[in-house]
């Protein structure tokens, strides 16, 4: 199934992309960035799943950032929607066989810890995957990578450094973040908020680990930038619905776009 989709894509011009991008919800105009691009839906591409959450696009994008090849997902799929693990996580799979060498994740979260504000940008330096499946389950295949492969480092060190270099540049000191995936669609409960503080989660969310995940597997340095959408203080909780949080994801975008295409212009040039 993988080599079919990728078989696919070569065909339609999708050659040798260096550098994987992942749009989390309401951070897709970063595509509109690309240049000489080729769009092709989810629904077009082998084995591909449907994007079924309205504020993601769900197209795979071609083209040339900073004078990368890149291959950006306008939209990804979550388990909430009903996917299994290994459907979420194929097109990373597909990405790395392709040919990328480096993958960029964003996401929206929910701010757990109290020193950060609505809007931030956020680098994930570590997870907590609260998630009840894991991508990894099931027959292992060695040409993809490890039966047990390590997580003490899942966020590669070498991109955040240059996200952080990057963020200097623009004016931005970027805090680092722990962040809880789980399995949603609902937010989370007072008691919740309390529990994902005090097992170390700054940011909660619904997607990334499975990503993350599988770039490790497949030993593809990774690393992700999320957006707090909203407060999480179970003591002072206020009511969020999803147009507030996609709102709040739109005025950050700018940054987000301006952010990570200065990264994909310094990656590979040391």
């Amino acid at each position: 199934m993988i080599n079919a989709a990728t078989a696919y894509l070569k065909e339609k011009g999708f050659v040798e992309p260096e550098i994987g991008v992942v749009l989390g919800t309401g951070l897709g105009g970063f595509a509109n960035e690309v240049e000489t691009k080729i769009e092709i839906n989810y629904d077009d591409i082998p084995y591909f799943c449907s994007a079924t959450m309205e504020f993601h696009k769900g197209k795979l994008v071609y083209g040339e950032i900073g004078g990368k090849k890149v291959l950006v997902m306008q939209g990804r799929f979550h388990f909430y929607e009903g996917h299994s693990m290994k459907e979420i996580t194929f097109p990373i799979r597909v990405m790395k066989l392709l040919g990328i060498k480096n993958l960029l994740i964003s996401n929206v979260s929910g701010g757990i810890n109290p020193d950060y504000g609505k809007g931030e940008l956020i680098i994930i330096d570590d997870h907590i995957n609260l998630q009840s499946e894991n991508p990894l389950t099931g027959i292992n295949h060695d040409e993809l990578g490890p039966r047990f492969p390590d997580m003490s480092q899942p966020y590669s060190n070498e991109l955040n450094k240059i996200i952080t270099d990057q963020g200097s540049e623009l004016g931005m000191t970027l805090k680092k973040g722990v962040y809880a995936s789980v399995i949603g669609p609902n937010l989370e409960t007072r008691a919740e908020y309390r529990m994902l503080k005090i097992i170390g989660a700054d940011l909660v969310g619904m997607s990334t680990v499975p990503e993350v995940i599988v770039a490790k597997h497949m030993d593809l340095p990774c690393a992700a930038v999320s957006v707090v959408t909203d407060f999480c203080d179970p003591d002072n909780l206020q009511p969020v619905n999803i147009e507030e949080i996609v709102a709040i994801a739109g005025t950050a975008e700018i940054k987000l776009i301006d952010l990570f295409k200065g990264v994909i212009a310094k990656i590979g040039n040391n």
